[in-house]
């Protein structure tokens, strides 16, 4: 659905109302797709004060994306931290996602052009990004005709504006097909990522997950990797191919949007007993007492607003 309105959005340094922060259309990452962004999630905590989860190394990511992309950002990392909390603030908003964006200007239009780099941080109300149903009994997914791209063709290690085409147009073709989510294949044929989530496998009680070659390196597939490795689970990064997933017990995907998502189908093929697997529960359980403060661990996760 449409996105809920909150009422200020800061922009290059300054709040603005809402229906207010507009950009021209010469806007050059609006032409080129030159740009970075972040997704961030702030959850109410058991206390009921609301915290960030992992605000820092999303910080970290859009300075590393932004790098790549040779976008200098002309902030210090410690105060787009804070534009995020801020903007919860002056919104007043107990839950919500947080989207930072690194663009291009409007100035010159040549591909090589250096226009100023702008940041914006909107914040809005947002559930399940696959459906509470999705969270709780799994969703289908289906093998992307279109792969991740290989590692020289885009910076594989940057969550560019632009790479999200690929992701679009497999994430299209998944739900025109019936399906809820595409999972994408890397040049090799090797599994690599869902359109916008990392993906997990379980078998005989061995969790893997592709190593980051062609894959975003996840802010929640990192902290699913540690959640795993503190509760003494086997896990492993390395390559596998769609049909390990068929044969898989257990599948589920990672993601700020997704949180932690079962798959119960892939290619029409049950994964398991087609339901959320124990070593799912227990992650999904084990990620939602984090990011609500129930756990006493990796407090420094937490950002309070």
């Amino acid at each position: 659905g449409s996105v809920q309105h909150s009422e200020l959005i800061w922009l290059d340094g300054a709040f603005v109302p809402w229906d207010e922060a507009k950009v021209h259309v010469l806007t050059h990452t609006l032409h080129y797709g030159l740009g970075a962004f972040e997704g961030i999630r702030c959850y109410q905590t058991k206390d009921g004060r609301s915290a960030v989860f992992r605000l820092h190394e999303h910080t970290r990511r859009l300075f590393a994306s932004a790098h790549i992309l040779e976008m200098p950002i002309p902030y210090a990392p410690a105060a787009i931290d804070e534009a995020c909390l801020d903007t919860i603030r002056r919104n007043r908003l107990r839950e919500c996602y947080i989207r930072p964006l690194v663009f291009l200007g409007d100035g010159e239009m040549g591909l090589a052009a250096v226009n100023a780099v702008r940041v914006v941080v909107v914040v809005w109300p947002w559930g399940s990004y696959l459906g509470d149903d999705g969270v709780k009994n799994g969703i289908r997914v289906r093998t992307s005709s279109f792969q991740r791209f290989h590692v020289n063709t885009m910076m594989t290690k940057a969550k560019a504006v632009g790479h999200y085409v690929n992701s679009i147009l497999a994430a299209r073709e998944a739900r025109r097909g019936g399906y809820d989510e595409a999972l994408m294949l890397d040049t090799d044929g090797f599994v690599a990522e869902a359109s916008g989530e990392n993906i997990f496998i379980v078998r005989d009680g061995i969790v893997k997950t592709p190593p980051l070659t062609s894959v975003l390196p996840g802010i929640t597939r990192a902290t699913v990797m540690t959640l795993l490795r503190e509760r003494g689970y086997t896990l492993v990064e390395e390559r596998f191919t769609r049909d390990e997933v068929y044969i898989a017990d257990e599948a589920f995907f990672t993601g700020t949007a997704a949180e932690v998502t079962p798959v119960r189908e892939l290619d029409d093929r049950a994964i398991g007993t087609g339901n959320p697997g124990p070593v799912t529960q227990v992650m999904q359980e084990a990620y939602f007492g984090l990011v609500r403060g129930q756990d006493a661990t990796h407090r420094e996760w937490l950002s309070y607003v």
